[in-house]
């Protein structure tokens, strides 16, 4: 059986489902009732589930390294996520993303470029994306440096990306080029976002 665990992080209400050692998802949301209601919708109809009250161990580190995402720290972690209910297209371009280092972001097409397809089925997976913030969509942007949707909201979404690529921000002044399986990823500084 999975369970669902919520808890709040900073001004923010985090949610995941783990059975066993792996995370079928996580989530954050302003609200914990929105937060356990993305993970619930992300879940495979046919999968049973119970509501947690006190974390597990393994929820726990979850939480602590989605609080730490969301504040813009650095942080390094492993996690077995569950993936056999996406597409190996999916599996490919979010295991690239979450190669995209902090304070760096990567565009819909540069992601695309690197994995194939288009820059809107990138889009799509990234509005799909069953583990934010630990693979971070907050890191794709537009190919013209605008914030883009998040969360499938282009207005309340957009704030939220852009506040967190800002708190990511090192500083950082030059692209670059990162390895990943699928071959070269392009990178850009977070400050490149457009101010609007």
């Amino acid at each position: 059986m999975i369970s669902v665990y919520s808890q709040k992080a900073n001004k923010m209400w985090c949610a995941t489902a783990i059975k066993g050692e792996k995370i079928w998802t996580t989530t954050f949301a302003s609200t914990e009732k929105e937060a356990v209601k993305q993970v619930l919708e992300t879940l495979p109809y046919n999968k049973q589930f119970q509501s947690e009250g006190k974390p597990s161990e393994l929820a726990q580190k979850v939480f602590d390294t989605m609080k730490s995402v969301l504040s813009g720290e650095n942080v390094s972690f492993f996690f077995q996520f569950e993936q056999s209910q996406l597409s190996k297209y999916s599996q490919k371009i979010l295991a690239c993303l979450a190669q995209v280092p902090i304070g760096y972001v990567t565009t819909y097409k540069a992601l695309a470029d690197t994995v194939g397809g288009g820059p809107r089925a990138v889009g799509q997976i990234m509005r799909l994306n069953p583990f934010s913030p630990l693979i971070p969509c907050h890191r794709v942007i537009k190919s013209d440096f605008s914030v883009g949707g998040y969360g499938g909201s282009i207005t309340e979404g957009a704030k939220v990306k852009r506040l967190l690529l800002q708190r990511e921000d090192r500083g950082f002044k030059k692209p670059s080029k990162i390895k990943t399986e699928c071959g070269p990823l392009k990178v850009f500084p977070a400050g490149f976002l457009k101010k609007n």
